[in-house]
């Protein structure tokens, strides 16, 4: 049996995201304000993800990527998305810490933390709002009506060359007297677009 050699994984475990995604599998579960319930919608994703520069402050040196994820309710595909967001996913192998810097077009700003060396095959993320390091910022009126509690995130890299992924974000709804409910998208995307030049 050959020995599965393997390049110097720069990118440490974000490595498998480099390229171009679309997945049609999404499912969101959300509270609708219009009809007051709470249900499950269905949606297409594309994303993409591309290495940058050697980020380094002092004699901390990151290496990362930048990507852009938008998705469209199933049935919308034509129409303007119902998400978009975009952002950093930095590695510094010194320590094994990974980042999610990521600003969503609501008015949200959030730095997840994780943990994971090179080669694995999970990520699991996570901010809370105060947190000096690893927070959630959000505009005014989420504040008041659905005020972000906590965010977490796992990115899973699957056998098939296709990576999944699981969000939960914990809200408090005033339109709900107040009660915290789960708000959780998961997907599995395949990847339709390498870009050349990233080190695997």
């Amino acid at each position: 049996m050959e020995k599965d050699i393997q390049g110097p994984q720069r990118l440490g475990p974000l490595t498998p995201l480099v390229g171009e995604w679309e997945g049609n599998a999404g499912v969101d579960l959300s509270y609708h304000n219009e009809d007051d319930v709470t249900g499950e919608t269905g949606y297409f994703e594309k994303a993409v993800f591309r290495p940058i520069p050697k980020q380094e402050n002092g004699k901390q040196s990151l290496e990362g990527l930048t990507y852009h994820m938008t998705a469209w309710r199933h049935g919308e595909e034509a129409m303007n998305p119902f998400h978009d967001e975009v952002g950093y996913l930095l590695w510094e192998k010194a320590t094994g810490q990974v980042m999610r810097a990521v600003v969503f077009g609501r008015g949200i700003a959030v730095l997840q933390g994780a943990t994971a060396q090179p080669r694995d095959r999970a990520i699991a993320f996570k901010a809370t709002p105060g947190d000096p390091s690893f927070g959630i910022l959000q505009n005014k009126y989420l504040l008041e009506r659905a005020e972000l509690r906590e965010f977490t995130t796992t990115f899973t890299f699957n056998a098939d060359d296709s990576f999944s992924y699981s969000s939960d974000l914990v809200l408090k709804l005033a339109a709900q007297g107040g009660k915290e409910m789960h708000h959780t998208d998961r997907n599995t995307l395949h990847r339709v677009k390498s870009h050349g030049g990233a080190e695997g």
